[in-house]
């Protein structure tokens, strides 16, 4: 129980984070920055921040990375760089709302992979979950305001979808774990690699500004939004996402993430002034009630988040 307590509040810590990297890079934008820049300069920060905290703290842990270095590279790789590239790619041809809202498929699909995987049918109470979840979603991000469905963008929302559920199941691994500070460092400078080379040869554009930017209705260098940007979303989010990731589970941990989308509403009404509707605050309270119903399957002996199928197919 106290693991799932930890797990959840880890799980809210890392939701919080990531829902916050939107407005601090629009702040960048909005003073010259490519999307693509903010990301590289988020994640670039985070290496640059975590790399020298684990090697005082974690040294011993680096082992693991000798041991399984296939699990740093694709989290580096898949869950870090290739969603920043797949989501980027696919609002140039969607509208955010939509975009999002097919990257947040991700949950789906990792129940889908664990149903198939364990062969144990996910229960209806996680199923209900996830609907009331990703309904609100839908809800806060207005997507069907004048939505545009192009056959390129929905490719790349879709294959953010399936980054965004490699990084619950890999984070979520236990057998030959890599320690969470090492496997987000480690992610971190991979995904930087992989970014900036994505950067260098077209698939992204890369551009920045040393104009100051505007954050919260106070002024502040450049340098000061990337930073904030990189200890709040590179490292606390990475971090703290898998640390609540292996307590509560993939799926449980996936669908609490919803709450990224109220996070980065609230966010965006308190660093940018955004309004927000009653419409919205309804879909966040319907991701509220997702994640509670989903997590409360969990404290319900057996607890366990699938049920096996009926036993005629064996």
């Amino acid at each position: 129980m106290l693991s799932s307590r930890s797990g959840l509040a880890f799980a809210l810590i890392s939701a919080v984070s990531f829902g916050m990297s939107g407005p601090i890079a629009k702040g960048l934008t909005d003073a010259g920055w490519s999307p693509e820049s903010a990301v590289l300069a988020r994640i670039v920060g985070g290496a640059l921040l975590l790399v020298p905290i684990v090697l005082l703290v974690r040294r011993r842990a680096l082992t693991a990375i000798r041991r399984a270095p296939a699990v740093v590279v694709t989290y580096g790789v898949i869950a870090v760089a290739g969603a920043q590239v797949c989501y980027f790619n696919a609002i140039q041809h969607l509208s955010v709302g939509v975009a999002l809202m097919l990257e947040y498929l991700g949950p789906v699909l990792v129940i889908g992979w664990l149903w198939a995987t364990t062969r144990r049918r996910p229960h209806p109470t996680t199923l209900i979950g996830v609907a009331l979840a990703f309904g609100g979603a839908l809800v806060v991000l207005d997507v069907f305001e004048g939505a545009v469905l192009d056959p390129i963008g929905v490719a790349w929302g879709l294959g953010a979808a399936v980054c965004l559920a490699f990084y619950f199941v890999i984070s979520a691994r236990q057998d030959d774990a890599v320690d969470p500070l090492v496997l987000s460092a480690g992610g971190l400078v991979v995904g930087s690699v992989v970014v900036a080379v994505a950067g260098a040869v077209g698939v992204v554009p890369l551009h920045a500004s040393t104009t100051d930017v505007s954050l919260g209705g106070h002024v502040a260098p450049w340098w000061v939004a990337a930073a904030i940007l990189a200890a709040v979303s590179g490292v606390l989010a990475y971090v703290f996402g898998i640390m609540g990731t292996r307590r509560l589970g993939a799926s449980t941990a996936s669908v609490v993430a919803l709450l990224e989308v109220v996070c980065a509403v609230l966010s965006a009404w308190w660093l940018l002034g955004q309004t927000v509707s009653l419409t919205q605050i309804a879909g966040g309270a319907a991701i509220l009630a997702g994640a509670a119903v989903v997590q409360s399957r969990r404290s319900v002996p057996p607890s366990p988040e699938l049920v096996p199928v009926a036993s005629t197919m064996a």
